[in-house]
């Protein structure tokens, strides 16, 4: 079996059973990154096999103060399933979940297929029917969030679940790196930030995603959802928490969590 399949079969086991496991890069220290993300294409090939349904892309680790939390220098990203997405207004269990957090960003709704290399921010523009804010819930399968690199992108880029709020709207008009973003946990402010926390601007954010993903032959579809990066620092999640993040010009999200 090769060192895809078995990362693959690994991390999946520890998901189904919601137990921590040691790093990838501790279990199999010659992991690459190309490696990693093949393990993460086959963990997402076998949950469509079982009925799964694709329905975008995040990115992850855009801002300097994620970077910092976790340990890593660069973006990564990971695949959005139809079980994965909640409407506001839904209690989330964390019996599903083994260390989650929340990250407050910018979601763009795909009216165009992206696919790198060469795709500018232009050509995101072009491709994007709204945007809306959202929260995303992210878990590590990885005890204590140890990660590297190759284990967040092997890991699904972390990801979890996630939480459409506010309004649509279009890019007209719009300065992305201007708009402001203030986040509360139980109604007390615990952050603020602004979309130029991602990479600079969300819509670069976008292209980097596509033309990364181009590497590998995939593809962000109409229709689907992209989650371009958080704007401040992942917050932990504990029993009974409400996070609502109110964003400037598209409206507010929340998220309410129950054990």
């Amino acid at each position: 079996m090769s060192i895809i399949q078995e990362a693959a079969t690994y991390l999946l086991e520890a998901e189904e059973t919601k137990t921590v496991i040691k790093p990838l890069t501790v279990v199999y220290p010659e992991i690459t990154v190309d490696e990693a993300y093949y393990t993460q294409l086959e963990i997402i090939r076998r949950k469509v096999a079982n009925g799964g349904i694709i329905v975008g892309k995040k990115i992850g680790a855009t801002s300097k103060a994620i970077q910092n939390m976790f340990g890593v220098t660069q973006p990564d990203y990971g695949h959005l399933l139809a079980d994965m997405m909640y409407v506001e207004g839904e209690e989330i269990s964390l019996a599903d979940y083994i260390q989650p957090k929340v990250e407050f960003e910018i979601a763009f709704i795909l009216k165009k297929d992206l696919k790198g290399p060469n795709v500018s921010i232009l050509d995101v523009i072009a491709a994007t029917d709204y945007i809306v804010p959202a929260i995303e819930v992210i878990d590590s399968r990885i005890e204590d969030w140890k990660i590297k690199f190759e284990d967040t992108v092997a890991d699904n880029g972390s990801s979890a679940c996630a939480i459409i709020g506010g309004k649509p709207t279009k890019l007209a008009g719009l300065d992305l790196t201007h708009i402001g973003m203030v986040a509360y946990q139980n109604g007390e402010m615990i952050d603020s930030g602004a979309g130029a926390a991602v990479l600079g601007n969300p819509l670069r954010s976008v292209a980097w995603l596509a033309n990364s993903l181009g590497k590998y032959d995939v593809s962000l579809k109409s229709g689907e959802i992209i989650l371009s990066g958080a704007l401040t620092r992942a917050v932990e999640v504990k029993d009974n928490d409400t996070f609502t993040a109110e964003f400037a010009h598209i409206g507010t999200v929340t998220a309410k969590f129950k054990r």
